[in-house]
């Protein structure tokens, strides 16, 4: 991973470079924000900027033999500790008991979304999280002299999962780090990492992308043209999102038709349609089932915005707006929010391998009650 394999973000990664250049690198530095925007991806690119043997331009040269090492994730220094589950035959549970599926997760997953981690562990409903033993490894290897590089790395994956026994060894080894051992923290959601730990990191904030960068990316990945508009609306700011969308063409029209589909059999409290529905989508897959939701809670947001009655504030495609004319008054401050928590639910039931034909089924019949809640009167 490179620089200039990142897409946005030239203030941090100038910020970095001037570290790695001046070899003023803070013990222990937290870059935190968006899910899905880049931050594992910059976080290696400092790595590999850092360990080159031969950097050229402000970048790794990616060719040399850190550089590949780093690359295949085969570098002795660098260590990815992450939340994990607990395998039946492991009394110290540690990150490197998953290190193939960490490896096959940074190949095919680099904007690190958790839910791609949760199916590669093969979670259910378990959630991973990380082990006192974790702890004990990293004061363990942090003791030792680096291998090749001039320092050991330690790259944590959401922090924000460590509990109090846990985030307090790290804490102390973080206080009193050995001087060629760096610490990144890569964070989904900082507010919730233990307060004494956020307070001894350098932090790096990273914020959702500007419109012009997603587009440019598109463009640059060769999208067509009539697409990108539509696809950096949805993105919201985020790379990965954008090309998820631009590798499901086609998915938007198809939920749009479901949308409304659902949302007329919702007002018109045909049950017998929302259960013909259901059964349906059942069918569509967990994933796609939670694009889909992920969609209903887009345009239920956008429907809600449109009743303000101003137009740079709203994001909808012709067909979206058409609908939306006479729709939007459905979704108002007495509604939205319930409305909002129960795709929320559905989505989080869904991707535990919930029975979808139940959840799909349910949310429609929640969703004919609170389509009906009339405007509160002021």
């Amino acid at each position: 991973m490179q620089f200039k394999d990142i897409i946005g973000h030239s203030s941090q990664i100038a910020l970095l470079r001037r570290m790695a250049d001046s070899q003023a690198i803070p013990h222990a530095l937290l870059l935190h924000g968006p899910s899905g925007i880049g931050k594992m991806q910059t976080a290696r690119a400092f790595i590999n900027y850092i360990c080159c043997e031969n950097p050229t331009d402000g970048d790794s040269c990616g060719v040399c033999p850190s550089c590949r090492q780093l690359n295949s994730l085969n570098l002795p220094d660098v260590h990815y500790i992450f939340p994990i589950l607990k395998k039946n035959s492991t009394k110290t549970p540690l990150s490197s008991d998953y290190l193939e599926e960490w490896k096959e997760f940074l190949a095919n997953f680099s904007y690190m979304q958790p839910e791609k981690w949760l199916e590669l562990l093969n979670a259910g409903n378990s959630q991973p999280t990380f082990y006192v033993s974790e702890a004990d490894e990293i004061s363990r290897v942090a003791s030792l002299s680096s291998y090749s590089s001039p320092f050991k790395f330690f790259i944590i994956w959401l922090p924000e999962k460590m509990d109090g026994p846990v985030a307090n060894k790290l804490l102390k080894i973080i206080e009193e780090p050995f001087s060629d051992t760096l610490f990144i923290l890569v964070s989904n959601n900082a507010s919730m990492i233990l307060p004494t730990i956020f307070s001894r990191c350098q932090r790096l904030e990273f914020n959702r992308l500007s419109d012009t960068e997603i587009a440019n990316a598109l463009i640059a990945s060769g999208a067509a043209p009539e697409k990108i508009n539509e696809i950096t609306r949805l993105a919201e700011g985020r790379p990965v999102k954008a090309f998820e969308l631009l590798s499901q063409e086609g998915e938007a029209e198809e939920f749009g038709e479901l949308f409304r589909n659902i949302m007329r059999n919702a007002y018109s409290r045909n049950v017998s349609g929302l259960k013909s529905l259901s059964d349906r989508l059942s069918q569509s897959g967990r994933e796609k089932s939670m694009r889909l939701l992920d969609y209903f809670a887009s345009q239920v947001r956008e429907n809600f915005i449109y009743n303000l009655h101003t137009p740079s504030l709203n994001m909808l495609s012709p067909s979206e707006e058409t609908f939306s004319k006479k729709f939007a008054p459905f979704i108002h401050i007495g509604n939205v929010e319930k409305i909002d928590e129960e795709i929320s639910k559905a989505r989080t039931d869904i991707s535990r391998n919930a029975n979808a034909k139940l959840v799909w089924f349910d949310f429609f019949l929640k969703l004919l009650i609170l389509i009906r809640i009339p405007i509160p009167q002021s």
